[in-house]
Order: C-alpha cells, then sequence, then structure tokens
C-alpha cells in the first residue's frame, strides 16, 4: 500500500490494474450525485421517477453524507482517481435493541461489470464490522438483477428469500431478493 495513504480497515482493496476506495463525499461528487435524481435510467432499475436535484447539496451542508445513522461514501477507482459510484448505508432496529445495517450501491454504467460493485460492497460491510457493533448487515435487489446478485454472492452475503411485493417499480408492485452478510462471516478480501 502506498505510504502516503494511512491504513484504515475496510476502505481500500488493492487489485492488479486497479484500486478501490472508498470516501467521503466531497463537493466534486455532488454533480454526480445530483445526476443520480434526475436521469431517468442512469442508476439502473433502481430508478423511481425525478428526484429534488438540490438534495444532494442540502444534504452534504447538513452532515457530508455522515450520519450516525444514515450516510454514504463514494466509490473511487485508482487509476484513474475518478468516482465511480456511490455507497449508502441506513441503520435499522432489528428485534430487541440490536441495530443493523442496510447497504446500497450504484455504479455509473462506464464502471459496471468491472468487479468494483463486489469489491465496493465487500469493504463497506468490512468498514461497518469494524467501526459499528451490528451484528448484521443486509441488501436487496431485484429478482431481474443476476449481476447484482452475483456481486452480492461474491461480496460474502448470502441469500435469504424472497420478499413478495416489497417495491412500486414502473407502475407495478415487485418482489425482491434480500441478502445478508453477518460479522462472523468470512470477508471475501
Amino acid at each position: 500500500m502506498d505510504s502516503s495513504h494511512p491504513l484504515v480497515v475496510g476502505v481500500v482493496h488493492e487489485a492488479p490494474g486497479s484500486t478501490v476506495r472508498l470516501r467521503p463525499v466531497a463537493e466534486d461528487d455532488l454533480a454526480m450525485l445530483r445526476r443520480f435524481a434526475v436521469e431517468p435510467g442512469l442508476i439502473g432499475l433502481d430508478w423511481a421517477g425525478f428526484r429534488d436535484a438540490a438534495a444532494p447539496a442540502r444534504r452534504f451542508a447538513e452532515d457530508g453524507y455522515l450520519g450516525e445513522q444514515v450516510g454514504g461514501l463514494i466509490v473511487q477507482v485508482e487509476p484513474p482517481d475518478v468516482p465511480a459510484g456511490y455507497l449508502s448505508y441506513l441503520q435499522h432496529q432489528g428485534g430487541g435493541r440490536a441495530p443493523y445495517w442496510e447497504i446500497g450501491i450504484v455504479l455509473l454504467p462506464e464502471w459496471r461489470s468491472r468487479g468494483l460493485g463486489w469489491r465496493a460492497q465487500a469493504l463497506l460491510c468490512d468498514y461497518l464490522f469494524s467501526y459499528t457493533p451490528a451484528q448484521r448487515i443486509q441488501a436487496s435487489t431485484h429478482a431481474e438483477n443476476a449481476a447484482e446478485q452475483r456481486s452480492l454472492e461474491k461480496a460474502g452475503f448470502q441469500l435469504e428469500g424472497v420478499l413478495r411485493a416489497c417495491e412500486f417499480r414502473a407502475g407495478a408492485w415487485r418482489d425482491g431478493w434480500l441478502y445478508s452478510r453477518l460479522r462472523d462471516d468470512p470477508s471475501p478480501l
């Protein structure tokens, strides 16, 4: 690892030819986040209609996307040292008082199908398990999104089951697939 980058658990994965780094949102990233809100189809099946293009700037001003219970990090690819997408994490309360995280990812189209998504999601899990007491991290995807299903499995997640009619998208209620990774599950990195 380059000595100019401090070792922080769960934020960097180096592989031949590229490094995937998770980092806080910077002001320069707001243009990409605005695009996710207003460009139909840019985020694939998760498109749910136009959203407030000014919301990313308000959120950035509020807490830099680093809230205690909801936040997000930029997926950066090196080289060429550019943002490739965004990872979100949201804390939920399970049975009793045990918090768990739900994560999501969106990559710009030019960075998909390059092995970045599974690496970024695995990094985020390692990071959250290192810095929060959560026992469980979950992610859901669309039944027809085979690429994300493979990505989650490669990131160490296991399929738990189908969530029937859990999402209204494109004029109809759709099923989703729920995956989880537990603290004791081995990291693929």
